[in-house]
């Protein structure tokens, strides 16, 4: 009885370490090398967004700007599909303002798994509408969104780096629109 009962705890564990090798693969992955490596906002001891690298670079390209409440911007710079499946947004939000600001809330959306989290971008959807669907920010298994977390504060004129990563529409899909919570939806262009 008792080599049973092992024999099920070898074969469970052995289960466990293929479905965890299998979720860390990808982890290690190196940047291209003609693009730099992401930034996230990081919360600084003031409580306000910063970059990781102080020096702020220009998109290259501007896909959209979304305007916001009370002067904050969010211009996007890229979106792209992978082999993966996903298809990840790249941007920045901008305080055109002359105080700092308090980013909304709403932006993290309503989800009770992802407001535990902090303020994000969690409440970010792209609509397919010639699909006819509503794509959200993906989730970890632990539900934080797969988005820049830690906004709060964007000091005046400061700038934040974020972004999004989406389930990738078809292929078939070349244009859907982006929505954040209090700001004016965009259409993007998907190649």
């Amino acid at each position: 009885m008792n080599v049973r009962h092992a024999r099920r705890g070898l074969a469970s564990l052995t289960v466990a370490s293929v479905v965890l090798l299998a979720v860390g693969c990808g982890a290690d992955e190196k940047p291209k090398a003609d693009k730099p490596a992401s930034t996230t906002a990081v919360p600084s001891k003031d409580g306000s967004a910063t970059q990781g690298s102080q020096a702020a670079e220009e998109p290259a390209e501007t896909l959209a700007v979304l305007k916001g409440n009370d002067g904050v911007e969010l211009v996007l710079s890229s979106a792209e599909r992978d082999a993966g499946g996903f298809l990840t947004i790249k941007g920045a939000l901008k305080n055109t303002s002359s105080r700092s600001l308090a980013l909304p809330g709403q932006i993290r959306g309503d989800e009770t798994e992802v407001m535990k989290h902090g303020n994000s971008l969690g409440g970010a959807t792209l609509l397919d509408s010639a699909g006819k669907k509503r794509y959200y920010v993906l989730r970890d298994t632990d539900g934080r969104p797969l988005t820049t977390t830690g906004l709060d504060i964007l000091p005046a004129g400061g700038t934040a780096t974020v972004f999004l990563q989406f389930p990738a529409p078809p292929t078939s899909t070349t244009e859907v629109s982006f929505q954040l919570p209090t700001f004016e939806p965009a259409t993007l262009k998907l190649s």
